[in-house]
């Protein structure tokens, strides 16, 4: 079976993933004790994580360590570092990495943002399914989800899921 790359990511109704400071607070919305969003399921379904570097400093710089490290990771970074652990960084060419990846054994990809990581996979049509939690509230301005400027691209509707909190999950993959 062939792997898929699954972009799982969770978004304010008006579609920013942050705040133009690169805040994440809207997020606590919807925290709610003993709730994850069908994250734990997800995760398990999953081998390899491609995530932005501003993504991942923006993890390590709220005191968390990073939450993949015992995934076959991938930060995707014009800067060179050495690999620690797992935790690769990559420079080169992102359409490249995921070719290969999806060429190798294993189970599926997951894509943790950020958008610029987000949108450079969508222009090579290369995100195959998207779950996409909605938060409950509206942030008028930040970092969008979606960029303008990418080829369309249709999408088939899996499924959705309504929580208490307000939060709605909804599942697409390629068309």
């Amino acid at each position: 079976m062939e792997r898929k790359v699954i972009l799982y990511i969770a978004t304010s109704l008006d579609g920013y993933i942050a705040s133009p400071d690169d805040n994440l607070d809207f997020l606590s919305v919807v925290e709610q004790e003993g709730e994850d969003y069908g994250y734990a399921q997800f995760i398990e379904t999953v081998d390899t994580v491609i995530v932005g570097r501003k993504t991942y400093d923006k993890v390590l710089s709220m005191g968390f360590d990073f939450p993949h490290s015992d995934k076959e990771s991938y930060i995707i970074t014009r800067t060179p570092k050495p690999a620690i652990g797992n935790i690769q960084f990559y420079t080169e060419d992102v359409k490249t990495l995921v070719l290969k990846l999806k060429e190798q054994q294993g189970k599926n990809i997951f894509v943790d943002g950020g958008a610029e990581v987000v949108n450079l996979l969508l222009k090579d049509n290369l995100i195959d399914e998207f779950c996409i939690s909605i938060i409950p509230v509206l942030l008028g301005d930040g970092i969008r989800l979606f960029q303008d400027n990418r080829p369309e691209l249709p999408l088939k509707f899996v499924r959705s899921e309504t929580f208490k909190s307000g939060l709605i999950q909804v599942w697409y993959q390629k068309a």
